[in-house]
């Protein structure tokens, strides 16, 4: 035997059903930070060259750190074992 069920609700009502928080107002900081930080940076998006520059000192700082990150997780990768 095949029993479907459909429920007709909002996200806001699944979540309240199941006891989730209600991470609205979170939704709401993280937007509203976002739109800020990008409203801030317009005039950069406007200057091709002062972007790029941002993002290969991003990139150079970035690589090194995952440098280090993976030269921390594998201690002994190069070595051969007897």
């Amino acid at each position: 035997m095949k029993l479907t069920i459909n429920i007709d609700c909002t996200p806001t009502e699944a979540r309240s059903f199941f006891g989730m928080p209600d991470v609205e107002p979170l939704n709401k900081m993280v937007i509203d930070e976002m739109t800020k930080r990008a409203k801030d940076n317009m005039d950069t998006l406007a200057d091709p060259e002062r972007m790029m520059s941002q993002w290969m000192n991003m990139s150079g700082k970035g690589m090194e750190q995952f440098q280090n990150l993976m030269g921390s997780a594998m201690p002994g990768a190069g070595v051969k074992k007897k």
